[in-house]
């Protein structure tokens, strides 16, 4: 119990701190100064109104000092990060796996919520991503480092394929290459087989939503959807139960054949 309590209080405070990377990286800002302050007002935002959700829900949603509103996407990253620590905790406890899996998942966090804003992924975030988890992978015994060289490579080179594909048919580019970056993060840490999952269940999600945005919100088929907002929560899934997606899967194919 007591892990679970440190879990969840180290992710407040660490999904807080991932806001900070949210809102500083697109703008080239620092992250260590200045200190946190309101956009709108520039007021500096004092250590009581920066305890992460609650603040939010004492202050309704808006500035202390200005009454600007605060985007609904703070609390929800300082929810979804413990949650997240919660999950991976659930099936792993606390080992070397968690953590690094950890140090994964706020990367996801922070390159979803900033594509959805600004439609770019930062090599802030990806690059150091690939390394550490071609580093990582020297430790590991599900992944080698040719496995996790592998999967990069896969992930990225899909996505290429899918974007010089497209660019052949329509003369433009349908894919930014962040997220090519991202993907070879992806496939860097979940090698080449979760990867593939990965794009085939954001490709999926996509898909949906962007037929929600043709038919019911009467957008153009041309519409653009960051689609590193979608590629972060497979990944994620694709972390927790990917292989027992797969393995039921493939337990349901050899089932099928005569």
């Amino acid at each position: 119990m007591e892990e679970i309590i440190f879990i969840v209080f180290f992710g407040l405070a660490w999904g807080s701190f991932l806001n900070v990377l949210i809102y500083r990286i697109p703008l080239g800002m620092s992250i260590i100064k200045p200190p946190s302050s309101c956009p709108d007002c520039e007021k500096n935002i004092k250590y009581h109104d920066n305890i992460p959700i609650i603040s939010f829900v004492l202050l309704k949603g808006k500035c202390r000092y200005c009454k600007a509103k605060i985007p609904f996407s703070y609390p929800l990253v300082e929810f979804l990060t413990p949650l997240s620590f919660l999950l991976i905790y659930s099936l792993h406890s606390l080992s070397f796996f968690f953590f690094a899996s950890c140090f994964f998942a706020s990367a996801l966090i922070v390159l979803g919520v900033i594509d959805f804003y600004h439609q770019i992924i930062p090599d802030e975030i990806t690059l150091p991503g690939i390394a550490l988890a071609l580093i990582y992978s020297l430790f590991r015994k599900d992944l080698s480092l040719n496995q996790a060289l592998v999967g990069a490579l896969a992930g990225a080179g899909s996505l290429l394929f899918i974007y010089g594909l497209y660019y052949l048919l329509r003369k433009k580019e349908g894919l930014g290459m962040g997220d090519v970056t991202m993907m070879l993060m992806i496939g860097a840490y979940l090698g080449w087989q979760q990867a593939f999952f990965t794009l085939i269940l954001a490709s999926l999600a996509g898909a949906l939503v962007g037929a929600f945005f043709i038919f019911c919100k009467k957008k153009s088929p041309q519409y653009a959807l960051p689609f590193g907002t979608f590629l972060s929560p497979a990944a994620f899934f694709a972390l927790l139960w990917g292989e027992k997606v797969l393995a039921a899967y493939l337990s349901l194919y050899k089932n099928l054949l005569p």
